[in-house]
C-alpha cells in the first residue's frame, strides 16, 4: 500500500450528540471538551496510519470559530497532513450540525502532532 493510501485510510470521522453534561452555563460545549475528543480522534488517525504506539506531543493554533450549542450533533474528523521521521501531523475539524434540519458548519479547527515511541518510550521511525 502507497503512503497516499494509507493517508487516505486513516482518515477518522466520529459523531457525537452534545448533551446537557457537555454543556457549560451558556449553553454552548466546553472548549477543554471540545479539545478532548480532538485529540482522540488525532490519536485514532495516527494510530490508523501508522499501526505503531503514538502520543500527542503538540496542538497548534486551534481555532474556534463557532459555539457548539446543546442539542446540536458534531462531526470530528481527523485526517493526516504530514508524515515525518517519527511525527505525524493530524488536521481535526468539528463540524456542527442542527438535530432537526441540514445545517451544517465548521465550528473548530486545529492541528495535533503525535510522535511514534517504542517500549522504551523513544521515539521511532514511522516509515521503513
Amino acid at each position: 500500500m502507497t503512503v497516499e493510501e494509507k493517508i487516505k485510510r486513516a482518515e477518522t470521522r466520529v459523531f457525537k450528540a452534545i448533551f446537557p453534561s457537555d454543556v457549560n452555563h451558556y449553553d454552548t460545549m466546553f472548549g477543554g471538551a471540545a479539545m478532548s475528543f480532538m485529540d482522540e480522534v488525532a490519536f485514532i488517525a495516527a494510530t490508523r496510519f501508522s499501526r505503531l504506539k503514538m502520543v500527542t506531543v503538540a496542538s497548534d493554533k486551534i481555532d474556534f470559530t463557532q459555539p457548539i450549542p446543546g442539542g446540536t450533533i458534531i462531526e470530528i474528523i481527523g485526517s493526516i497532513q504530514e508524515v515525518g521521521n517519527s511525527s505525524i501531523k493530524v488536521k481535526v475539524e468539528i463540524f456542527v450540525e442542527e438535530m432537526h434540519s441540514e445545517k451544517r458548519k465548521k465550528a473548530i479547527e486545529g492541528v495535533f502532532t503525535l510522535v511514534a515511541i517504542g517500549d522504551d518510550k523513544k521515539p521511532i521511525r514511522i516509515l521503513q
